[in-house]
């Protein structure tokens, strides 16, 4: 199937979209205190011992998903969909990413410019896995696809559900100058933000105790990654590679039911959002209309659940664009691909 590019797309679906579907969606902006009051006053209790022992994880469990969520907040106001100008974007940003202690400045390079633009792209885009030759040739692409990827039924595959998050950002911080991601001045703004988190979260620690502390923002931690990793590896790792940044080809939008959507604001439209980055995932539905309307062939969309098994049950690497393979056995497995349209002759008998 040939490939096409984002502009080509929408040049195609946003005539078929009403103007208002590109104003920002201002009242995303009011999950922030909602979300901060849930983790201080659950920090509270926990500080104060308001809380039975037992109830303990389940109140981290409570923390992390509210960490999770002001995080889907800060991906949306950074990239433009939730408020308009500069400052106020870069607060959000730094408030819904303080979880992760994630740098706006990081954030806008890392993903906005380098993985938006360079989607699918082998030894461009950060958030894809290797292929064979890197594999082969890079022990750091070993590690990652053989203890930090998941799939090929290894529990250790887990870990990048449970702290991939984390991991990935830091090892995106430290490795921004050398990359080109970052210049030295926006790299200092960028470990500043940086370590602006860090305080707060160590602030917190001394003022809840180490006990507390495990239960306000660790576990929470990892509760927070495993959410956002689900999202973020059913994104694109199940996808083709491609030298063109075609994202009904190397995105797949992922559903849930409609209370889980709305919790996580809409983030598993995700072809939704490569072809309309600056526009609220609110308009998801929408958007989706409209794909399957023009390219009802080429679009692409999984229940979550069946994207993380499928997730599970394949290798992180690549052999080629659509083959991931299992470097240890040589076991291979087709990426998702769009469904080639029907014959004229077959699409005439079914009618």
């Amino acid at each position: 199937m040939e490939l096409m590019t984002v502009s080509a797309y929408v040049r195609e679906v946003k005539p078929l979209l009403p103007a208002s579907a590109f104003a920002p969606a201002r009242s995303r902006a009011l999950w922030v205190p909602v979300h901060y009051a849930i983790i201080a006053l659950a920090t509270w209790a926990l500080a104060t011992h308001r809380v039975p022992w037992p109830l303990w994880p389940v109140v981290s469990l409570v923390i992390g998903c509210s960490m999770a969520g002001v995080t889907f907040v800060a991906h949306e106001a950074l990239h433009g969909g939730v408020v308009r100008g500069r400052a106020l974007i870069r607060v959000i940003g730094w408030l819904g990413f303080l979880p992760f202690v994630v740098s706006p400045q990081l954030w806008m390079a890392w993903h906005n410019r380098v993985h938006h633009n360079h989607c699918g792209q082998p030894g461009i885009d950060p958030d894809m896995y290797p292929t064979l030759e890197e594999y082969q040739t890079q022990r750091a692409a070993r590690i990652m696809a053989n203890y930090f990827g998941l799939g090929r039924k290894r529990i250790t595959g887990a870990a990048s559900l449970l702290f991939g998050f984390t991991g990935q950002s830091l090892q995106m911080l430290f490795k921004a100058r050398k990359t080109g991601t970052l210049r030295r001045n926006l790299h200092r703004r960028a470990i500043i933000e940086t370590a602006m988190g860090v305080s707060v979260w160590t602030a917190v620690g001394f003022l809840v105790g180490p006990l507390a502390f495990v239960f306000v923002y660790l576990l929470p931690l990892v509760v927070a990654n495993t959410i956002v990793m689900t999202f973020i590896m059913t994104n694109h790792n199940l996808s083709p590679l491609s030298p063109i940044n075609d994202p009904l080809v190397n995105s797949l939008s992922v559903t849930l039911p409609r209370v889980l959507e709305w919790l996580t604001l809409d983030f598993g439209f995700h072809v939704e959002h490569h072809l309309f980055p600056t526009m609220s995932t609110r308009q998801g539905r929408l958007v989706r209309q409209a794909l399957r309307a023009r390219f009802p062939e080429r679009y692409q969309s999984l229940p979550l659940p069946a994207a993380i098994r499928r997730l599970h049950r394949t290798a992180r690497v690549y052999r080629d664009d659509t083959t991931l393979i299992d470097p240890n056995t040589g076991e291979t497995w087709p990426t998702l691909t769009p469904r080639p349209p029907p014959a004229a002759g077959a699409s005439a008998s079914a009618s």
